[in-house]
């Protein structure tokens, strides 16, 4: 076997898999009906788990989110992922942590958005040019450039992977910090009654003095009216509606029309980039666990 090459390696490990599966059909067709109504089951459990303790929900998946993409790292020794891990983890936890402090300091708000609106941008290009390099592979362009083709893909794969999984992992972490904030500051209450009166000089993310009218603009910063007529800093209410998941007032809890607020169409692309972020934190984080559910139950019934 040393002495054949690759295509040959692989060739012979393909025959002695097919011959040792021979005959196995009806195994085969148990084990996908076992994985089709694991993953049914799975979907159905978790939306009703999500539904109806949305907290525990949220933090469990965060946990998932944070820690088996750890577990594949140091098995498959990804040191490059592991170290950009650790700095984000480490960073993160510090602004977590001055996010979840009580009394908050003024300064806190605009820490914690600008951190994660800062990764969430950087996330937001490096998916893009990932999945640039990955059509140009797919359509020949790599070899304009004299780049092999899995090179390009795993470059484009890499950039990929890095830019949605800490695009989810930022959103997360982002959405339980706006939380602890609003509420500590006490204009924001998950039941949705505020411990505090919101005056229409002060902003209900960060709880700090709004100077520039709505209709003014600002050298630095605008400020923006909801429908609901509450009044906001713009960077803060982009931070709690992009950055933080929330499409409601902070005060009222009303909806908020994001088409209207962003009505500049090169700014529409991140909300839908961060619809795209939710969708795939289900893949990332409870895939792995149900497809290791399916191989224990297979494992108990004896198949292969």
């Amino acid at each position: 076997m040393s002495e054949l090459s690759p295509e040959e390696q692989w060739k012979i490990e393909h025959a002695r898999m097919h011959a040792k599966h021979r005959g196995h059909e009806a195994m085969h067709a148990e084990m996908v009906l076992i994985l089709i109504a694991t993953l049914v089951v799975a979907q159905l459990l978790l939306v009703q788990w999500k539904q109806r303790h949305p907290r525990s929900y949220n933090m469990v998946t965060l946990f998932q989110m944070w820690v088996v993409p750890l577990y594949f790292t140091v098995k498959l020794h990804w040191w490059r992922f592991l170290v950009i891990w650790i700095l984000f983890s480490a960073v993160t936890a510090f602004v977590t942590f001055r996010a979840t402090r009580k009394p908050l300091v003024q300064t806190t708000p605009r820490l914690v958005y600008k951190w994660f609106l800062l990764i969430y941008k950087i996330s937001y290009a490096t998916g893009i040019v990932g999945y640039m390099a990955v059509m140009f592979t797919l359509f020949g362009l790599n070899l304009l450039f004299k780049i092999k083709p899995e090179d390009a893909m795993d470059f484009g794969i890499s950039l990929l992977f890095y830019g949605l999984y800490y695009g989810v992992l930022e959103r997360d972490f982002a959405e339980m910090c706006a939380d602890y904030m609003a509420s500590t500051i006490g204009f924001y209450s998950e039941s949705g009654m505020p411990t505090k009166h919101l005056s229409d000089s002060v902003c209900a993310v960060c709880g700090q003095q709004i100077f520039v009218d709505v209709s003014e603009e600002g050298i630095i910063e605008n400020t923006y009216r909801l429908s609901c007529n509450h009044v906001f800093h713009e960077f803060c209410i982009r931070g709690w509606c992009i950055v933080g998941k929330k499409q409601t007032c902070p005060y009222c809890k009303e909806k908020v029309d994001l088409k209207r607020m962003f009505s500049n169409p090169w700014e529409r692309p991140h909300v839908m980039y961060g619809q795209l972020l939710d969708w795939l934190r289900y893949l990332v984080a409870w895939q792995p666990v149900i497809i290791g559910l399916v191989q224990g139950i297979n494992y108990i019934l004896g198949l292969e």
